[in-house]
């Protein structure tokens, strides 16, 4: 059974591989951006804090006059690199001696308050102020720098890398995941043709990983199973023909006794006897025949191509004279070039089974018809009695037998429930479909085995 791509789990640890290599990308990228921009702040307050501690230095050595001149040097140079610094300079009752910011921020130079600031009307700024005296006191400012371009680019580097980071993982994936799936579709294929010489190679890795140890085991598993079934074919075999031979020698005697002119009386129970062995033999052959169908289920050896088309007209033929001498309407539809995997022999057991049913319950003067289409599909439909609604399942167990036994049909009940074994034994379906009259019988392939 062949998994499509879109549900196997190789193709969902490839996409489990991919979204965890995007996940851990997006963090990433997320990490850096939040370090570069607490970086950048450490950075502009430290520098705030360096030029406050060098004003203040100028001022205890060279007094307010040197300061007011360094804050003035200070602001007639333009930095090409780094922030614009500003500055304030304020005397008594809030006086401005020096800079260029003109109002006070909210901020207390009593305990070195820092913080950021809005100079203009949007400029945003990094500041700490400072009580340098009774009436002195000093604020610088830096420029917040734009670090948008800065964190563009590392965006669109994490966006590249990134890519080529998935696809590379992508790619380590799918080439890792490729090995491991040939590796278990050799398994695979080893369990639908029982063959285990496409485990061999797997047995004898030099690693012999997980995977080799359940090559090893399925290996082990098929030739146990092989082995019980040539056991139970031996099995199978001997009793039948130990049981089968007795029957056909009693049978023989019983020709012979006929063959010596008994009385009509006993001619009657010798003619019923042979009749009781040749069901019996007919019994033991559908239950061989069911047992070797049902264990053989699923397994494609021994299957070959089979013109069903052929042999459906073959069987209609030998039934259309049948239909005639019984007084039943009998047609086909059967379309040409249906050509299916099976065995010609159990697949006419499986035609003759439906058609036999068929003839069985429909009355003197009812319609048979048996159509077949590509796919495969088969239906054998009539316009008898029907099934009645609590048979509708149990006439494909062993020996049951609808209701319609009561009125005199033969049969041991073995014919539906061989049909289904031969369908399941090829992959198909064996269904009783509603119909508005008669039983109406279709054999398709089997949609739970359709993946």
């Amino acid at each position: 059974m062949i998994l499509q791509d879109r549900t196997s789990i190789f193709s969902r640890l490839v996409a489990t591989a991919l979204a965890v290599a995007v996940v851990l990308v997006a963090g990433l990228w997320f990490i850096t951006d939040q370090t570069i921009r607490a970086t950048l702040e450490e950075t502009g307050r430290n520098a705030v804090d360096v030029d406050l501690a060098g004003l203040v230095d100028i001022h205890s050595s060279g007094g307010v006059g040197e300061l007011t001149s360094r804050i003035a040097d200070r602001l007639a140079l333009v930095p090409v690199d780094g922030a614009r610094p500003h500055y304030l300079l304020t005397g008594k009752n809030g006086a401005r001696l020096a800079g260029d910011i003109r109002a006070w921020p909210d901020l207390d130079p009593a305990i070195s308050e820092s913080g950021t600031i809005t100079l203009g009307r949007t400029t945003q700024a990094l500041a700490r102020a400072t009580q340098l005296g009774p009436d002195l006191r000093l604020l610088v400012a830096h420029e917040i720098e734009d670090t948008g371009p800065l964190l563009r680019r590392v965006g669109f580097a994490f966006l590249g890398g990134g890519l080529l980071l998935v696809l590379l993982v992508g790619l380590a994936a799918r080439f890792a995941t490729r090995r491991l799936q040939r590796r278990i579709a050799g398994i695979n294929a080893a369990f639908e043709s029982t063959d285990t010489s496409a485990l061999v190679p797997l047995m004898h890795n030099r690693r012999f990983d997980e995977i080799d140890e359940l090559a090893a085991h399925s290996a082990a598993v098929l030739d146990r199973v092989k082995r019980l079934m040539v056991s139970y074919r031996n099995a199978s075999d001997q009793i039948a023909h130990e049981v089968r031979t007795p029957l056909t020698h009693l049978d023989g005697k019983l020709v012979k006794a006929l063959g010596s002119d008994p009385d009509p009386a006993t001619a009657r129970h010798l003619v019923a006897a042979r009749e009781d062995i040749r069901s019996l033999i007919a019994t033991l052959e559908s239950l061989l025949d069911i047992a070797a169908s049902q264990a053989r289920q699923g397994d494609q050896l021994g299957l070959k191509p089979v013109d069903l088309s052929a042999l459906c007209e073959s069987i209609c033929e030998l039934y259309c004279d049948s239909a005639e001498e019984s007084g039943h309407r009998f047609d086909w539809d059967i379309a040409p070039g249906v050509t299916v995997d099976g065995e010609a022999e159990h697949l006419a057991r499986l035609i003759t089974n439906l058609l036999d049913n068929a003839f069985k319950y429909v009355p003197a003067g009812g319609t048979i018809e048996l159509v077949l289409e590509p796919g495969p599909r088969l239906v054998v439909r009539d316009d008898g009695p029907g099934v009645p609604e609590p048979d509708r399942e149990r006439i494909f167990e062993r020996f049951y037998r609808s209701s319609a036994h009561e009125h005199g049909e033969n049969g041991a009940g073995l014919g539906l429930a061989l049909a289904r074994a031969i369908a399941e034994r090829h992959g198909w379906q064996l269904r009783l479909i509603d119909a508005d009259r008669g039983a109406r019988f279709e054999v398709a392939m089997d949609e739970r085995r359709q993946v």
